[in-house]
């Protein structure tokens, strides 16, 4: 069985990082409690290289007084990520504006993905 990823990008304000990490860490043991096996959430740190590629900073539409943030969440199938990702929002932790005022959802880049090559 392939193991299945969801990808998000977004954009915080740097004054709402500690927030942010906050609502995070909470969310990142939901997950895990219901069954996924890998939670990460990085803050860019090197993103102003020019190698002829967009920059992350420019897909999160980040402005100046944001920095970008780049997660992932690794699940054992599409199957499961389905049947955990439903037990997490139902999850009474995360449903208490957890979100509100940390970031803008509507400018969030999310989608779900197949693993290609596990090395």
């Amino acid at each position: 069985m392939e193991q299945y990823v969801d990808g998000f990008l977004l954009a915080v304000p740097k004054d709402k990082l500690d927030a942010y990490k906050a609502m995070a860490t909470l969310a990142g043991q939901v997950w895990k409690e219901h069954g996924a096996l890998d939670y990460r959430e990085c803050v860019g740190d090197d993103l102003n290289m020019d190698a002829g590629c967009a920059s992350f900073t420019a897909a999160a539409g980040a402005r100046d007084d944001e920095v970008v943030i780049f997660a992932w969440i690794l699940y054992p199938s599409k199957a499961d990520r389905d049947r955990i990702n439903a037990a997490v929002m139902a999850d009474q932790r995360l449903h208490e504006g957890a979100v509100e005022g940390v970031f803008e959802m509507r400018r969030m880049a999310w989608g779900g993905f197949r693993t290609l090559v596990a090395a």
